[in-house]
């Protein structure tokens, strides 16, 4: 079942994405890579700055997260992860679609790790297209907040949407 989680839900946000992004450690330049991969405090300033949290969870038990941004004129897909012992059961696609459903924009953008080719592969899969290097550093600009290395070393798959309505 996918529903939206708050502040409150911390815990368990953390515990995904913290246990899902070690697949990053060794990827990423080592300079990007911190443990805990994100912070509780690193969270809540997402939260606050406008990240809504989607999970998907079985039994009581939160198995993956994928949150939405709405920044301007787009919708960013920020943080974007399944348990380690869960990935590949079609959870992220699970909740990819209910984002689409629910999203607001005609563009969906998503910022990952050039590296990370698991996660560009799966929003390829999904019907997002790969930005240019030009491209993809004007969006950071405009859209993110990323340190320099981050964006040296970052893709970003643009979606176009038709909205009903």
């Amino acid at each position: 079942m996918i529903t939206e989680y708050t502040v409150k839900d911390s815990a368990s946000i953390l515990t995904v994405i913290n246990d899902a992004a070690v697949k990053y450690k060794g990827v990423i330049p080592d300079e990007c890579w911190h443990e805990p991969y994100m912070s509780p405090n690193e969270l809540r300033e997402e939260l606050e700055a406008g990240v809504r949290m989607f999970g998907y969870a079985e039994n009581s038990v939160l198995l993956g997260v994928m949150g939405t941004q709405e920044v301007e004129d787009v919708t960013l897909i920020r943080h974007a992860y399944t348990l380690s012992g869960y990935q590949g059961k079609g959870i992220g696609t699970s909740l990819l679609r209910y984002l689409f459903e629910i999203n607001k924009s005609v563009r969906l953008l998503v910022g990952t790790w050039q590296d990370a080719t698991w996660a560009i592969n799966f929003y390829l899969k999904h019907g997002f297209v790969l930005h240019t290097k030009t491209q993809k550093d004007q969006l950071l600009e405009q859209y993110w907040q990323v340190p320099l290395q981050q964006m040296q070393t970052s893709v970003v798959l643009e979606r176009q949407m038709e909205l009903n309505g």
